[in-house]
């Protein structure tokens, strides 16, 4: 079957994409959905003063806001209704997860299939909902503290009806684009949540360049460093299409066995164990969980207190503190989502059940040991390469000044999502295929009789 697959693959052109009314229809959703998603971002949230708002992101461009701003796809510097996008539901989804480690109750959803999957993403749906109302108010007060050169305050209306206003937007925004990534996903192509921030990502890309050319037309930037920069930018695309490819196969093996009154031959397969198991995850979990509160310090920093103004300058973007807590986040999501998509003792059970088996290792426990052996390797060495991935380029950045948009986390998720969207273009086009192959094995079968 497998076989089959990458010879279909192999052979896909776009004249198979143009009878694929299906894929069609699913990939003009996904285009439509995305456009209403990116108008989203155009909806300021009622009682904002756009000209402080401007000269404040101006001034702190080169901070965390502006690698946030890039999360949102341009909607925290226009602060509009989906200014916290998807993080607040990332956020909730981290909590449940990590929940469902220590607390029995929700341990035994996942015994439950589909009913306790749903029950899952109702808590977690209900959990977005409490951390966005919590998030709404901190920028809601942040935002009130803010003023202009002029004197002029960003907020031009009542302030118990403009943190009513602001905590209501901002959830329904965060819900409805929760809603629309669930629509994405189930109706469209690729995963819904994923491609939302991609898409936000690549908005940011062409004001990202004009910015870039244009520190070097004002001499602020040597011709050099852009090329090198474009070159860093073209090797790290590079280094994560390898990576996210490669793959450890582990050689499977099966015994001959009766079927009947037909004796089987012994086969082989293998078990295909990718070096980065987690994806984007990692990095998306570790910016969710820090972006929001240095957020909001920042916009608490001008008039808040001094230990608030303190953390906020330790938490600078490429300041240590702040690259330190990024990296030990992203390394530990690397180890805790592979702990949560892999497991060892389950995979065994499955092989024994099989009746496959690893040469050398016998079945069972000793090969729930060597599975739990290899991927904590692999795990170790996905974290590596995830943390020099996003932690090197946000140190060129914050030291050349260059827009985060060129970073390697940045580039992690667009190249990622891009590459999982178009695998699942390739298997809408291979199932299309391989049902026109039927439906033709069933014509001539019946003109056979």
């Amino acid at each position: 079957m497998a076989s089959l697959a990458e010879k279909m693959a192999a052979g896909l052109d776009m004249s198979a994409f143009g009878k694929a009314e299906e894929l069609k229809k699913r990939l003009w959703f996904t285009i439509l959905a995305l456009i209403v998603f990116r108008l989203g971002t155009f909806i300021p949230l009622p009682g904002i003063n756009a000209e402080v708002l401007s000269e404040m992101f101006n001034r702190n461009a080169g901070g965390i806001l502006g690698m946030f701003n890039m999360f949102s796809g341009g909607a925290l510097e226009r602060m509009t209704i989906f200014a916290l996008n998807i993080m607040p539901y990332i956020s909730a989804s981290i909590i449940i997860q990590l929940g469902q480690s220590v607390i029995p109750s929700l341990q035994a959803l996942k015994k439950e299939g589909e009913a306790g999957h749903r029950k899952v993403v109702h808590y977690t749906k209900l959990l977005t909902v409490l951390i966005t109302i919590i998030q709404g108010y901190g920028i809601a007060v942040g935002l009130e503290s803010i003023s202009g050169g002029n004197g002029a305050s960003a907020v031009m209306i009542n302030s118990f009806a403009f943190k009513f206003s602001t905590i209501v937007s901002l959830t329904g925004g965060t819900m409805f684009i929760v809603w629309l990534g669930d629509q994405i996903t189930e109706r469209g192509v690729g995963n819904g949540s994923s491609l939302i921030i991609t898409v936000g990502i690549i908005a940011n890309i062409p004001n990202a360049l004009a910015q870039t050319f244009e520190l070097g037309r004002a001499g602020q930037m040597s011709l050099w460093t852009i090329i090198t920069l474009v070159i860093m930018a073209l090797a790290l695309i590079y280094v994560i299409v390898f990576v996210e490819r490669a793959q450890r196969r582990i050689v499977i093996q099966y015994p001959k066995r009766q079927m009947g009154m037909r004796m089987t031959a012994a086969d082989s397969s293998h078990l295909p164990l990718k070096i980065n198991p987690t994806g984007v995850i990692p990095p998306i979990f570790a910016s969710s969980l820090l972006l929001l509160p240095i957020t909001i310090a920042n916009l608490s920093a001008e008039k808040g207190p001094s230990w608030v103004q303190t953390m906020s300058q330790w938490l600078g973007h490429g300041q240590p503190l702040y690259l330190g807590l990024y990296a030990f986040l992203i390394l530990f999501f690397t180890f805790f989502y592979t702990g949560v998509v892999f497991n060892p003792e389950e995979t065994a059970d499955n092989l024994k059940k099989h009746g496959g088996f690893i040469a050398g290792i016998r079945p069972g426990k000793n090969t729930a040991e060597y599975l739990d052996y290899v991927i904590t390797r692999l795990t170790m060495v996905a974290s590596i390469y995830l943390v020099c991935l996003c932690i090197l380029p946000e140190i060129l950045i914050s030291k050349v000044g260059v827009p985060f948009v060129l970073g390697g986390t940045t580039l992690l998720i667009v190249v990622q999502v891009t590459m999982d969207f178009i695998n699942q273009i390739q298997s809408h086009l291979i199932a299309y295929q391989y049902e026109g192959l039927l439906k033709k094995a069933a014509l001539v079968h019946k003109k056979n009789r």
